[in-house]
């Protein structure tokens, strides 16, 4: 009779606890018990260990599956945050790239209209000058900007340039027949 009441005092209480609520109380689970038992008889008892039946075991180990399962979802989401951050860094980069290249475009059309604005001016205040002279003395100036700036540079240590006469005919050449294309990509667009 004693050990039917004491199963049914733990039945009665147990199952409204959590696990760790059951391990802090268990003083108060005895308690119960022994409030029971002290109306069938007196005696003292001490709960000192709490054994776990096979199915009470079972649904410990179901406990730490799902925090298994858990941490394995946890680390499915951070993956996938990781994709997406490495997507939009991309993302991002061809962005940059893009606009970078809108902006050399700008750049070397704003160029080239300036350069034409200069020989046509000019040439119009300048008697006796072609456009084709004027653009050789614009190339020329340019030419030894470059070397300039080159030379002034702590950057660079070393800079093979050819240099003579013929060369800075066919620089100029070069940028020329370069203006020429640029000019009749903007007349046939």
């Amino acid at each position: 009779m004693p050990a039917l009441v004491e199963i049914i005092v733990v039945r009665a209480h147990v199952p409204r606890m959590t696990l760790d609520e059951l391990f802090e109380q268990k003083g108060d689970v005895a308690k119960a018990v022994l409030e029971e038992l002290e109306k069938v008889l007196i005696t003292s008892i001490l709960v000192t260990s709490i054994l776990f039946s096979v199915m009470g075991t079972h649904s410990l180990n179901c406990s730490f599956l799902i925090a298994a399962q858990r941490l394995q979802l946890a680390s499915v989401y951070k993956g996938e945050a990781e994709k997406v951050l490495m997507v939009k860094k991309a993302e991002a980069e061809a962005e940059a790239k893009y606009l970078s290249g809108v902006g050399v475009a700008k750049q070397r059309q704003a160029i080239t209209d300036g350069l034409r604005e200069n020989i046509v001016n000019f040439s119009n205040t300048v008697s006796g000058t072609s456009a084709k002279e004027v653009m050789d003395l614009i190339m020329v100036t340019q030419y030894f900007d470059t070397i300039k700036e080159l030379g002034n540079s702590s950057k660079n240590t070393t800079v093979f340039i050819p240099h003579g006469p013929g060369h800075v005919r066919d620089v100029t050449d070069q940028i020329r027949n370069g203006m020429m294309e640029a000019s009749s990509n903007l007349v046939g667009n």
